[in-house]
């Protein structure tokens, strides 16, 4: 049996599959429903609303619904989607047993212990039949997955079959719904003569109470198990029903039956804690699994997949019953593979199909299939493994003639035992076995052999003389020649291994991984899925094409994968053909999926910087999906990504990423939002292209940051029409600053008298020698005194412009243009506006600033005209400041702003922008930082937080990053400082450094964590524990672990100080994890008190905290009357010499265990035999033990914890492979 998943609840009572989704629904004992996804292995939702023991539970075969029934005498339709309870249905008087829908009909059936079943329509909401004839609690009730029958078994010994197809034919013809007090009992006529439902077999033959019985999906068969542990076969045809045979092997009350749907199988659960499978024909047992201490209480089978589920006291478990991949391999045009009793060979050429040898195999769901086939073309032959007896292997003759006009029957096999085996040269087969590979001749002789590495599980082809050794912890290239070790790559429990054509590159398939290596197994790339991972192939321009439980997906050498398509059922692949992958599926049939390989051969040619293959797919191609552009952009190719992008906001930040402004001026007129039109003002700023900022600036209108652009571009012109347009906007700031600009005294002075400010007036007026006009406003003021001039007093005049450099763009840093440049810009987009003619008329009256944008008709002169409406819509509004007479202002002023649709130098031949590509940015303090070191820490520092999680993991071990995410922060932050630019402005970073050298292949970040930082907290947590603050204690324990791993050092001596720091944080939180376990089973268990105390006195404490822990252990094994223990512990304690209170307390204990030294409860103890710890249960693993550790802080586990988190450090990962954590960078 494989166990597929497994739950951990309260008893389970009932399971259901749903037809197609991954999903189990499991009734439980306490009332609550759950429901679960056994592919991800989590809990989807959970449904509380019954009270009681849920007893049956089922699923609709194709509406979102389920049905479940409970001691609460309520049966509840629910739906899943909504995730509520739809409707209750009541009527039973008695607990419910189990409840079903009807497989075409909107029929639930029910049966409970009021000795009644029931059948309702679910759409209607009411009870449709009552069936009454047994006379005792009625278990199971189901109905016949064809036709018109119902099998109930009940607790009265018998099996009854009942005839519903008068029920059908009354509900067909539309008959309005009896009441149950119109109807009689099951059995008899209404008035109009009808019968619902009526008992056709009555199967007696069980000597207790029944408590399952089954229908056979395609068979006239009925299985049946009761109290009576026995299974009986019963048989049925249109007149009578028969007892076959009984299975006997369970040794109490069986809880379920049924028939495997697609075998000649029954399986079966019982109370006895197990399951066992039957040979439906000769009724013999064929397997028996056990669990220790859980009885089986339900058991269901999957409508579509060979997926059984059994529920049980402590939750439930989805099994089947042997694995359904197909041993299969690829050789030329071929595939051979085994289905059934044969060796088949699948031409992938011509697509036929035929079986080629028959093999001997043993019975199905008693032995299990074979599990690999290794093909030899020299020879024409296969090796087939099985994990029969232990590990078998047995070699093949296959016929010349491949297309299966001849099927060989098994003639002379060579067998042997193996765990493994495959060929690896033409006349020559490896094998392994018990720890040793075997070399052997096509005679099956040995002629060499070797012991293999430590736990070695699988060996595989490497090509040449060379296999790959899997262990659970690393794969190794291994020379049978001179019988040692080539390379190594740390990947756990590797099941298969691809390689590609050319061996050039080997895929090492994990459960959940993929590690991508080259010859030498040197890693190149590693992917991980939630997701099973189930076969791989490679195609021929060398991507990995692998598939999962729901995909078909690829990875590129360089580790980046995506989805080719998702799939129903898993398969198997064998080979990527061009846009076909070959595989089979699990009833060992060929497939052929076509598929589009044009998104991995696209970024496979970015990859590889083919851009003669990225140009022809992009015009070839219709590649688009926000997945590409995601990638792009990630990749660093947004102007790539501008060819799949449609949509205006997303292609104008992809312009804007790539600096293209010609684009991004397209798409900013498509939106016409502030906010873009912002941030194309910037970026054009940033390029030094003042004339889309200049155009930028008049759209949004935002005059004040126009008028300082004409400043420094030093077009006073545009800079006098500003000051006009402030005047006419009354905005007095706006118009003193563009007099400022200008240098306009006299503005600046009549700007400061309107708005009342003659003080100011006369100081301007004054100071830029206008004595006059300060004498006017002087009297103007009325003033006495004129206000005081400073002696040291400067004009406000900014200089002259020399270069005026408004017409054309700054000069910029000419660089290459970027590949694809000349691709974006022969693709006009489609989506931006139509930009009109200067001439045309609908600018006529618009000005130079296009007066529907700036609503001022009033700078042109002459009143625009307006429609009627609109003028009616402004009446008594605000003034008309032309008048009546037309004249207006009577300011006659060309603004000559150009405001085009199109800037000077935009797209359509100004060459100044069309020729701009910005430079190239220099290497960023972060890049610099992670290039010089191969430390965490400085990684962390420079934000890189990806790498330093693959160096931790690489160095310690680390796979729980969680913890340490306050400490990369702190490390991030401290690498940095921090000044305030100003309000509404991003501060000024600033990097922090250690170390600073001209040669910037020296330079490294500050690190806040140093050695001296970790004793100074490790002072802290030996207070706590002196205090007894064990929480306070532990956490800053680990605490310090944490950090240590993110500590630097300058000294090669102070590396030796930070392992000390991790030994003594191991040390001192294994202890206080069995000081916190001795508190939890000091008033329950008293011995198990003892022994945590005892294995916490051989921690390695402080003597002061040593002290303390001995004096307890020593009392508490005093009092338990643990003399001899008691005794070694005192003098212990005395050889530490205590304070003289402690020292007289421990030499009364000794003085009175010297009478009697023994121990009256035997501990799990022996002080005299070395041993450390286990870190998970606590418990000793003496010296010579199996043990594993964590491969960062050392703490001691034993051998299953492999694999799992270290529960001392917390981060990684027991019994890991590791390079070793570094501290100082070399």
């Amino acid at each position: 049996m494989l166990s597929k998943f497994e739950t951990k609840s309260s008893r389970v009572k009932s399971v259901s599959f749903h037809p197609k989704r991954p999903w189990i629904l499991a009734a439980l004992h306490n009332g609550s429903i759950q429901l679960w996804d056994y592919k991800m292995g989590t809990l989807v939702d959970r449904f509380d609303e019954h009270e009681g023991p849920v007893r049956g539970v089922a699923f609709h075969q194709s509406q979102p619904m389920f049905v479940s029934c409970a001691d609460d005498y309520k049966i509840k339709v629910w739906n899943w989607k909504q995730r509520r309870c739809l409707f209750t249905l009541n009527g039973h008087l008695d607990f419910i047993r189990t409840v079903y829908f009807h497989h075409e009909l909107p029929w639930i059936i029910s049966c409970s212990d009021d000795q009644t079943i029931r059948i309702w329509n679910w759409q209607s909401r009411n009870c449709i039949c009552i069936l009454a004839g047994h006379n005792h609690y009625v278990m199971s009730a189901v109905f016949h997955p064809k036709e018109d029958l119902i099998l109930s078994a009940s607790q009265d010994q018998t099996l009854r079959v009942w005839d519903i197809s008068g029920l059908r034919r009354k509900h067909s013809a539309g008959a309005p719904v009896v009441d149950d007090y119109q109807r009689g009992p099951a059995g008899q006529p209404d008035v109009f003569g009808n019968t619902d439902a009526v008992v056709k077999y009555v199967l007696e033959g069980h000597s207790r109470g029944l408590n399952w019985a089954a229908f056979h999906p395609t068979l006239p068969l009925i299985v049946s198990g009761g109290d009576d542990r026995l299974i009986k076969l019963w048989r049925m045809n249109d007149t009578r029903a028969w007892e076959v045979d009984t299975c006997r092997g369970h040794y109490n009350n069986i809880s379920g039956a049924l028939f495997h749907p697609r075998q000649e199988l029954i399986i079966s659960t019982a109370e006895d804690k197990t399951i066992r499978i039957w040979d439906m024909n000769k009724r013999t047992a064929l397997q028996t699994f056990r669990r220790e201490h859980d009885r089986f209480w339900a058991l269901a089978a999957h409508p579509e997949l060979n997926l059984f589920a059994a529920g049980h006291d402590s939750g439930l478990i989805v099994f089947k019953l042997e694995r359904e991949r197909p041993a299969s391999a690829v050789s030329g045009d071929t595939l051979f593979y085994i289905r059934d009793k044969h060796v088949r060979g699948f031409n992938l050429k011509s697509g036929t199909d035929a079986p080629l040898v028959t093999i001997r195999r043993g019975q199905i769901g008693q032995t299990p299939p074979p599990k690999t086939l290794s093909y030899n073309p020299a020879e024409n032959s296969v090796i087939i493994t099985s994990a029969n007896e232990g590990g078998i292997y047995e070699i093949y003759n296959l016929p010349r003639d491949h297309s299966g006009s001849e099927v060989r029957e098994a003639g002379e096999v060579k067998r042997g035992t193996g765990s493994s085996a495959l060929f690896v040269a033409r006349n020559r087969f490896a094998v392994l076995d018990k720890g040793q590979v075997f070399i052997k001749d096509l005679s099956n002789t040995v002629t060499k052999q070797f012991k293999a590495p430590p736990n070695v599980g699988e060996i595989f082809y490497a090509g040449g003389k060379n296999i790959l050794l899997s262990t659970p912890t690393s794969v190794i290239l291994y020379d049978t020649e001179v019988r040692a070790p080539l390379g190594e790559v740390s990947v756990s429990g590797v099941r298969y291994v691809v390689w590609s054509s050319d061996q050039s590159t080997v895929a090492l398939l994990s459960k959940h991984s993929i590690v991508l290596a080259n010859k030498k197994l040197e890693q190149l790339a590693t992917i991980h899925e939630t997701i099973k991972i189930k076969s791989g192939a490679w195609d021929e321009i060398g991507i990995f094409v692998y598939s999962t439980l729901n995909h078909i997906k690829y990875a590129l050498p360089n580790g980046d994968n995506g989805i080719i398509r998702t799939i129903d059922q898993p398969i198997y692949v064998q080979r990527i053909s061009g846009n076909n992958v070959i595989a089979l599926d699990r009833e060992a049939k060929s497939r052929i999926i076509a598929f589009d390989p044009t998104e991995y051969r696209f970024k496979l040619a970015l990859v590889r910087r083919n851009y003669d293959e990225v140009f022809h797919i992009i015009r070839t191609s219709n590649l688009v999906g926000q997945s590409i552009i995601s990638y792009l952009q990630k990749k660093g190719y947004p102007e790539v990504a501008l060819q799949f992008v449609k949509d205006p906001k997303t292609r104008f930040d992809l312009a804007i990423e790539c600096g293209n402004i010609d684009v991004a001026l397209e798409m900013a007129k498509v939106i016409e939002k502030d906010e873009y039109w912002n941030k194309l003002g910037v970026e054009a700023l940033n390029q030094g292209n003042h004339q889309v900022v200049e155009y930028v600036y008049q759209r949004i209108k935002n005059f004040d940051r126009l008028s300082f652009l004409y400043l420094i571009t030093g077009n006073v012109e545009k800079l006098k029409k500003m000051l006009k347009i402030a005047e006419l906007r009354n905005d007095t700031m706006s118009r003193y600053h563009n007099a400022l600009f200008l240098g306009d005294v006299d503005d600046q002075v009549q700007t400061l008298k309107d708005v009342g400010q003659l003080p100011l007036a006369y100081l301007a007026a004054r100071t830029h020698g206008l004595n006059d006009e300060a004498d006017a406003i002087l009297a103007a003021a009325g003033l006495d005194q004129a206000p005081t001039i400073l002696p040291n007093a400067q004009l406000l005049k900014p200089p002259t412009p020399i270069l005026k450099q408004f017409d054309s763009n700054w000069p910029l840093l000419m660089v290459s243009k970027s590949l694809f440049d000349g691709t974006i810009t022969q693709n006009d987009s489609a989506m931006a506006a139509p930009v009109a003619a200067i001439d045309d008329d609908e600018f006529e009256d618009a000005g130079d600033w296009g007066g529907d944008d700036l609503d001022l008709p009033e700078i042109t002169g002459e009143k625009k005209k307006k429609p009627a409406a609109a003028a009616a819509s402004h009446a008594g509004g605000a003034p008309d400041l032309d008048g009546d007479d037309g004249d207006g202002w009577g300011l006659d002023v060309d603004l000559d702003l150009q405001l085009d649709d199109e800037p000077v130098g935009a797209v359509g031949g100004r060459a100044a922008v069309a020729e701009f590509n910005p430079p190239a940015p220099g290497t960023r303090i972060s890049d610099v930082w992670t290039r010089n070191s191969t430390l965490a820490a400085d990684h962390v520092a420079a934000g890189s937080f990806e790498t330093a999680m693959q160096l931790l993991n690489r160095q310690a071990g680390v796979v729980n990053f969680a913890p340490l995410k306050p400490h990369f922060l702190a490390v991030y932050q401290a690498a940095r400082s921090y000044v305030s630019a100003g309000a509404g402005l991003p501060p000024i970073v600033s990097p922090l450094y250690r170390v600073w050298d001209e040669d910037s292949r020296r330079v490294l970040p500050f690190v806040v964590f140093t050695p001296q930082t970790l004793i100074t907290r490790l002072q802290e947590a030996y207070q706590f524990t002196k205090e007894a603050k064990f929480t306070e204690a532990l956490a800053a324990f680990q605490a310090i672990l944490h950090r240590a791993i993110l500590t630097v050092v300058d000294r090669h001596a102070e590396v030796d100080e930070i392992f000390q720091l991790i030994v003594i944080c191991r040390e001192y939180i294994v202890g206080l994890k069995l000081e916190a376990a001795h508190k939890e089973v000091r008033e329950t268990d008293l011995k198990r008190a003892v022994e945590l105390l005892a294995y916490f006195t051989h921690c390695q404490l402080q003597p002061a905290h040593l002290q303390l822990v001995l004096r307890l252990a020593m009392l508490l094994a005093f009092k338990l009357r643990c003399f001899g223990t008691s005794l070694a512990l005192s003098r212990r304690l005395l050889e530490l010499g205590p304070s003289p209170q402690i020292a007289q307390q421990a030499r009364k204990v000794e003085q009175h265990c010297e009478r009697n030294p023994a121990d009256e409860v035997q501990l799990v103890y022996d002080q005299y035999n070395p041993f450390v710890v286990c870190a998970a249960t606590l418990v000793p693993i003496y010296r010579g033990s199996p043990t594993v550790e964590c491969p960062f802080c050392g703490a001691s586990f034993k051998p299953e914890y492999s694999g799992k988190v270290c529960t001392i450090c917390t981060v990684a990962q027991v019994g890991a492979q590791t390079t070793g954590l570094r501290f100082e960078n070399r």
